[in-house]
């Protein structure tokens, strides 16, 4: 207010200075004559002192009529000030009022019940996402009571038996969407794919022991196929010696990569290679001990786990490559089979930049991807329509959640030495709360 004060001050001054010097300016009337010349200039002094009192007086009711305005501008001003502390001040109520009307447990009430899939790797994403839900309210099941293969996972969701999973693995998993309902529906038409827990976050592919392959020359699956020596001495020690066939460590039933790899032995034409269907830890514990005493073997794994951890790529395994990637012709020829293509969406998949020393087979290539043979996977949630209906704010949390590979990959190397999955996923939300604060307050708006 002082600086607009002296701003019109000095307007003030400058006008009256232009005034006097325009009026400083005029000739004398030269027919003007004085009758007494002894008192004319008197007269004449005495009519310019009371100008000049005149121009005071006037000059300090200007003043005075200045002042008045600038108190009344400073009396506006500080209207003005007034009000916009009275908008702060609706504002900041009205904000009070949102955070009233947005609950903090949109979830208060509602009881979700959850699966996890039955690879131990899933664990820990299972547990995260329900103790997020709970802090939205929730009362979740335990993942841990509903635990299925993808077979009955995806039915028991379609059939709202189950709520929702974050343990899909796609495209792999799109077979089961395919799938028929006793009332003839599709499992698809009932289930949402959502979120973005891990993009091509799955990596996998077959290893072999790498004092084998480099005695034989063995760095394909297609050569493995079709080298007897190496096929002889593999049948030697294998799950099944002395049957004439390289049996390979694959999948659990149901789990879909054995389907997957059904399926890349009948199109590549590995008509001198089987897999063996088991339970994955009491195989991958034989396919360890064969790496480590330079046992030839194959076996299939994927990452994030701690399996990477003991199976080491360069060290006593290397990814062996596959010569043809898998695409939808389905050549087994069963439901949903093309659903099985390793190509991804962009006709890219099956190759992974894996260098040499890890995957011999990537020298033979020109632009030395190692030639894997499988997609990596995009691993993400899958939940019933309904459910996601009903519950805005769930959908919103999963859909916003993403995961660290390599963070996941530390969860699962702690909890193969035997930490807890729970106590994992809650140290995991302690160290990432900024984070996890942006995710529950998108979805406690979405409520």
């Amino acid at each position: 207010m002082l600086t607009k004060r002296m701003r019109k001050l000095f307007l003030l001054l400058a006008a009256f200075a232009l005034f006097a010097a325009a009026c400083g300016g005029g000739d004398d009337d030269s027919d003007a004559t004085a009758t007494d010349e002894t008192e004319a200039p008197a007269a004449a002094d005495e009519d310019m002192a009371d100008d000049d009192m005149a121009d005071e007086d006037m000059a300090d009711d200007d003043m005075a009529d200045e002042d008045m305005a600038d108190d009344d501008m400073a009396d506006e001003d500080m209207a003005d000030e007034d009000m916009a502390d009275e908008d702060m001040a609706d504002d900041d109520m009205a904000d009070d009022d949102m955070a009233d009307e947005m609950s903090m447990t949109p979830g208060e009430g509602v009881s979700v019940t959850m699966g996890r899939a039955n690879w131990s790797t899933g664990y820990f994403q299972a547990e995260l996402y329900r103790q997020l839900l709970e802090e939205l309210g929730y009362d979740v099941s335990d993942p841990a009571e509903l635990e299925l293969g993808p077979n009955n996972g995806y039915i028991a969701m379609a059939e709202g038996q189950m709520d929702f999973w974050v343990n899909s693995w796609y495209p792999g998993h799109l077979a089961w969407l395919a799938g028929e309902l006793p009332n003839g529906t599709l499992v698809g038409d009932h289930l949402t794919v959502l979120g973005e827990e891990m993009i091509a976050g799955g990596l996998q592919g077959f290893l072999v022991t790498k004092s084998f392959a480099d005695e034989f020359g063995v760095y394909t699956m297609d050569a493995l196929n079709s080298d007897a020596a190496a096929l002889a001495a593999f049948d030697a020690t294998d799950p099944l010696p002395g049957n004439g066939i390289a049996d390979i460590f694959g999948c659990p039933e149901s789990w879909t990569c054995d389907n997957i790899i059904t399926a890349q032995i009948t199109f590549s034409g590995w008509d001198n290679l089987n897999q063996t269907i088991a339970g994955y830890d009491a195989m991958f514990a034989q396919a360890v001990d064969a790496a480590n005493e330079g046992i030839p073997m194959v076996a299939y794994t994927w990452t994030p786990s701690a399996y990477i951890t003991q199976l080491r790529p360069g060290d006593n395994v290397y990814w062996i490559g596959v010569d043809e990637v898998l695409d939808d012709s389905n050549p087994n020829g069963v439901e949903g089979g093309e659903k099985y293509d390793q190509r991804g969406a962009d006709g890219s998949g099956g190759y992974a930049a894996i260098g040499p020393d890890q995957c011999p087979a990537a020298a033979d290539n020109a632009d030395g991807l190692c030639p894997i043979g499988w997609v990596a996977a995009d691993i993400l949630a899958t939940a019933n329509n309904d459910f996601l209906a009903a519950n805005p704010a769930a959908e919103a949390l999963i859909a916003a959640v993403k995961l660290s590979v390599i963070e996941v990959s530390l969860a699962n190397v702690d909890q193969d030495n035997g930490a807890d999955p729970g106590d994992l996923a809650t140290d995991w939300i302690d160290d990432n709360r900024a984070t996890v604060d942006a995710w529950l307050d998108a979805a406690r708006a979405a409520a």
